[in-house]
């Protein structure tokens, strides 16, 4: 597991913590137009894609060599025997992968970016169903790592959150702790109806 880091790197990476409290700052006094049923569709989306970008990275890690088990073995044993793989191995990927990877990267984003330009019309709303999506598919990313292959160990355990620009590393709990208090912010503003169109 090694020493642990209480920040992450990049320096400016550590920012995000001001996005759910920024956040929730900008909607406290008007509210959001982001009713129940579109935050429960949202949810499942959110579910589905995490578990689909943790599946990736169990193949890939299995491709390059670094998921034991895999071919002889149930998802039992390769959770067994996975528990000291180290996240942050980028020696052993190959640079075909890490290109890869990172066009995966920005597909993500762009799908999350999609998600919340269908879920609303309003530049607040969309920045709340942004950041709504992509909280619950990162906490369904880890859950579901950990649920198949036992990653991570512990929360301290560091992992590389984004590629783009640069890597972007930081401790498991840096990024469950902004992802629940963006779910927090967004669940606590206050919720408006859609005022009836005029007739």
């Amino acid at each position: 597991m090694g020493q642990f880091q209480a920040f992450a790197h990049p320096w400016w990476v550590n920012l995000l913590l001001i996005v759910p409290a920024g956040s929730y700052f900008l909607w406290r006094r008007k509210g959001l137009e982001l009713p129940l049923r579109k935050k429960l569709v949202i949810t499942a989306y959110a579910l589905a894609f995490g578990f689909v970008e943790a599946a990736v990275v169990v193949y890939l890690r299995a491709a390059v060599g670094l998921l034991p088990g895999y071919n002889d073995g149930t998802l039992a044993e390769v959770r067994r025997l996975s528990a000291t793989y180290h996240q942050a191995q980028f020696t052993r990927f190959p640079p075909s992968l890490l290109t890869i990877e990172v066009l995966r990267e920005a597909a993500t984003m762009l799908m999350l970016v999609c998600t919340a330009l269908l879920a609303a019309t309003r530049s607040r709303e969309r920045w709340a169903s942004f950041l709504w999506a992509f909280a619950i598919w990162d906490i369904t990313y880890y859950a579901t790592l950990w649920a198949t292959v036992g990653w991570p160990a512990s929360l301290k355990e560091l992992d590389v959150l984004f590629l783009i620009p640069v890597p972007w590393v930081a401790p498991v709990w840096y990024p469950l702790l902004i992802s629940a208090l963006t779910l927090l912010a967004v669940s606590i503003a206050k919720t408006r109806a859609k005022a009836p169109a005029a007739g």
